[in-house]
Order: structure tokens, then sequence, then C-alpha cells
């Protein structure tokens, strides 16, 4: 079994206000669960306006420790930027993790590796849930699993194959979010050097494969 899950949060800096799973077995994408959060800090407006989940919506919620142990029970948790909900959920057992954005970036060199890009790109088909959108939680994790058997269809790779390579360093081709968001970073590396530097020196939650690109491409 894989567990496929995904978190929406306060902002980049946490702050859970949902967690979501669906589970890959045999083959298909089957035993859906979703769960609203009360989060521990205030929901920036930028991340509501990406969610659409309010502070009204999550007042009454669970503690992201109540909910977690439902998510418990698999060998193998997924996701797309693992690094980001990995962090999001210390909670999770010490399973192992695999990250959709490096195994995607290993297959098909050269694309853009949003959830929604490779979605969109590979002409992905499968039936999301009523009533829900994009960067919900849920929603995300049906788009993730349907990716995810797409790599392995076309891979062939097994799990544990498919947890060396995320375990391994990757440089990112582009900058996901910022004032230079979607631009090449060998490019922002040539024009604003600067800039690299500030984020490396004062982003402290900076993924890991991001910041090993930033001082490869500032060290080069």
């Amino acid at each position: 079994m894989l567990r496929i899950i995904d978190t929406e949060t306060c902002g980049l800096q946490g702050g859970v206000v949902e967690v979501a799973s669906v589970d890959i077995v045999n083959g298909e994408i089957v035993n859906p669960m979703s769960d609203l959060v009360r989060p521990d800090r205030p929901i920036s407006h930028q991340a509501m306006a990406i969610h659409r989940i309010t502070e009204e919506m999550v007042a009454d919620k669970p503690w992201i420790e109540d909910v977690i142990p439902r998510y418990y029970g698999s060998p193998y948790y997924v996701a797309h930027n693992a690094s980001f909900d990995q962090r999001m959920l210390p909670e999770l057992p010490n399973s192992e993790w695999i990250c959709t954005v490096k195994l995607a970036r290993r297959l098909w060199p050269g694309i853009k590796y949003s959830n929604m890009g490779l979605y969109k790109s590979l002409k992905l088909e499968v039936e999301t849930p009523a009533g829900l959108y994009h960067h919900r939680a849920l929603f995300d994790c049906y788009i993730t699993a349907a990716l995810l058997l797409r790599i392995m269809d076309e891979s062939g790779w097994e799990p544990e194959q498919m947890v060396t390579i995320t375990g391994r360093p990757a440089l990112v081709s582009t900058m996901a979010f910022g004032k230079y968001r979607g631009k090449p970073i060998s490019e922002i590396a040539e024009q604003d050097p600067g800039y690299l530097r500030w984020m490396l020196n004062n982003i402290k939650e900076l993924a890991p494969d991001l910041r090993m690109t930033l001082k490869h491409y500032l060290e080069n």
C-alpha cells in the first residue's frame, strides 16, 4: 500500500488547516480521508486566497495531534514536494517518504513540475471529489495519486527505488515563489545573485533541494 497525503497550511511557515489522504492498492485509488484542522496560528491572507479555508471553517475543529492517528498505518507516504508535508506532519510515524516532484524531474526533465502542471501536460485521468478544487487537500491527493500511477507505469520503479530517488539531492530548475516565480534559477543567478544570497541567509525553511540549488548556482 502507498498512502498519498497532502496538507493545506496557514502559510509557508506552517500551521496545518487541512490534511487528507488516499491509498493506492493494487493500482486503484481507494480509502479517501480528509479533516479540517484547527491551526496553531492565524491563517495568512495569501494562504486563504489560495485554499479558501477561512478561520471560521476551522475554529471548532480538532488539533492536528488529535486527527493524525487516523492517517497512521502505511509503510510509505507519498506527497508532491514531500519535504514540505513531512515537515508539516512531524506527528506521523517514521515511515518512508516518496516525493512525486523528484520522481517527475527524474523521469521527465525540462517540464513544469507543479501538481496541476503535470496533471495537464500528462493528460492524467482521475475522478476528483465533487465540490472540491485545486489546493484543497483531498482534491490534490487524487491528482498526486494519478501522477504516481503514471510514474510507476512508465518507469517500472518499485517503492524502495522511489524512496532512494527521493532521498537524493536534486537541482531545482525554476523558482516556485517570490518575485522571480517561474523564472529559471540559472538566469536569476546571473542577473540578481544578491537575491539568491538573501534567500539563503533569511529564509530558514527553504526546502533542501532549493537550498542546494541556490548554493550550486552561486558557487559555479
